[in-house]
């Protein structure tokens, strides 16, 4: 579906929002190993997991090869980049690593990851709903492995502030904004805006889901 082809955002415009991206998720695994005082190997565990876990199950479930980070091997590259500036880090003054920094880094990632998401979906023809369940997958699941890895119960599943619900209405927004056939760089624009606003908002004003009482 020509529409739906994924060279309507450009070559640059694609490139820099898997960057983009990719740097922001990889900061949100560095920064979680930072505070769990972890050794410079734990930490880029964690980076690679939060930057490429997400896009790499969506790209298994849609059957893409190379995967998304084979095909663009300087991903891999600012990655291990990121990782050995950790180092330095660790080297110099310990400094307490803040919630909010995590959870900003994180919203960032959240949002250009469920617009990517939806695009790769719908140029493979998937049914809107289920390119924005892929969506949400390319954006949560990199956040799921992190916090795993980390021994802890994943944010998406245990933090009653809305956050996969967050990408559900990002990838609606993006699908709305295919079918009004806007330029590629506003649909996402709007849609990673809307994901990353919501998930924000919801913990700055601690919006809650109705969670189990029992």
């Amino acid at each position: 579906m020509e529409a739906y082809d994924i060279e309507r955002w450009g070559t640059p415009l694609r490139y820099a929002v898997e960057l983009i991206g990719t740097v922001a998720f990889a900061l949100s695994g560095i920064l979680a190993g930072m505070r769990k005082r972890m050794d410079v190997f734990g930490i880029s565990v964690l980076g690679f997991l939060a930057a490429f876990g997400g896009g790499t199950l969506r790209d298994i479930l849609l059957d893409r090869r190379p995967f998304f980070w084979v095909a663009e091997v300087s991903l891999l590259w600012l990655v291990l980049g990121l990782c050995a500036a950790s180092l330095v880090l660790l080297r110099g003054e310990r400094r307490r690593v803040s919630d909010k920094a995590i959870q900003v880094a994180d919203a960032l990632g959240l949002g250009l990851f469920v617009a990517t998401g939806v695009q790769y979906a719908l140029v493979a023809q998937m049914p809107l709903l289920v390119a924005v369940l892929m969506g949400v997958v390319t954006g949560v699941f990199g956040g799921v492995m992190r916090d795993i890895a980390c021994n802890e119960m994943p944010t998406a599943f245990s933090d009653h502030r809305p956050y996969a619900v967050c990408a559900f209405f990002g990838g609606w927004a993006y699908v709305a904004g295919v079918a009004l056939d806007w330029p590629g760089w506003m649909g996402l624009t709007i849609s990673a805006s809307l994901t990353t606003g919501l998930r924000l908002l919801a913990v700055r004003l601690d919006w809650r889901l109705p969670g189990w009482r029992g």
